[in-house]
């Protein structure tokens, strides 16, 4: 089994296509297929169903495909680490985010690592805080940055904690909130919100605020990504609680502080194991030993 034709997978699982797959791997598709099937033929099993209007992964390719990713990491890491042996940080660098960070500049961090390793191929994906967590657990992402509730500590990975905030209430201009300097939750609990999913980190900071304050509140919209929470706000579908940190890079909406405000902590974590050379490089950008002791 060969770390090509591993690749070759990959590439195919990722774009359900084995064209656009042969385009991304700088390889006819003849060649790719090839490979593929030879693949197969090794192991004794179909890793694909294929038809002529879709690719989906068997069974068997569902198990082969994060072994597969673990080999390809496990072999950039070993390059990587042969590089940092003679001076040179290269390799591939996974970050993960949480949409709403506010703690670091995470384009002004970008900005000033890329030109410094140019050998580092970097990797940015957005989203919660939970799916992050364990994609650091996993190996499959680098460093995170997370915003959890007040109390809640990420577990298996090291922590950074960044900074503490409330969250403000966000409503449109035209809203009754937009002329008030302050506000307690009790005020707002009969409103309608627009908030995150149930059971995400993002939407449990405000769950958890009502709660302990024995309110009760309508969640009418629950939406993933917090642009959208902002169009349906500035829509006066309803109003919505969002880090105060966060909001002043929303337009369009006004945020009134609450005075018994839900909190929430950013933190950064990374893997208990040894980082990656372009891992430990934006650690120490980020002023921090990647030897920390984890919580």
């Amino acid at each position: 089994m060969e770390l090509q034709q591993m690749r070759y997978v990959v590439a195919v699982a990722e774009t359900a296509n084995f064209t656009r797959a042969a385009e991304r791997c700088l390889v006819v598709q003849s060649a790719l297929s090839h490979q593929i099937a030879r693949l197969e033929r090794e192991l004794g099993a179909r890793l694909f169903d294929r038809t002529s209007r879709r690719v989906r992964l068997t069974p068997a390719g569902e198990a082969f495909l994060p072994a597969a990713r673990q080999a390809l990491e496990a072999a950039e890491r070993a390059r990587a680490e042969a590089a940092a042996a003679v001076g040179e940080v290269r390799g591939p660098l996974v970050i993960g985010a949480i949409p709403t960070v506010a703690a670091v500049d995470l384009p002004a961090l970008l900005r000033d690592y890329r030109p410094r390793y140019p050998g580092v191929r970097v990797r940015l994906r957005v989203g919660g805080s939970e799916e992050l967590v364990e994609q650091v657990r996993q190996g499959g992402m680098d460093v995170a940055f997370l915003g959890l509730p007040l109390g809640t500590l990420p577990k298996g990975v090291r922590v950074r904690e960044l900074a503490r905030g409330d969250l403000a209430a966000v409503a449109s201009p035209d809203h009754w909130l937009a002329g008030r300097a302050e506000v307690e939750l009790r005020e707002i609990a009969d409103e309608t919100f627009v908030d995150f999913s149930a059971g995400t980190a993002g939407r449990a900071q405000s769950d958890q605020a009502f709660a302990a304050a024995g309110l009760t509140r309508e969640v009418a919209f629950e939406v993933t990504a917090p642009d959208f929470i902002t169009r349906l706000v500035r829509m006066g579908l309803g109003i919505s609680l969002l880090p105060a940190a966060f909001v002043p890079e929303i337009p369009g909406v006004v945020a009134v502080p609450i005075r018994d405000a839900p909190a929430r902590v950013e933190y950064l974590v990374w893997s208990r194991f040894r980082p990656a050379p372009p891992a430990a490089a934006l650690l120490a950008a980020l002023g921090v030993a990647p030897g920390d002791d984890p919580s």
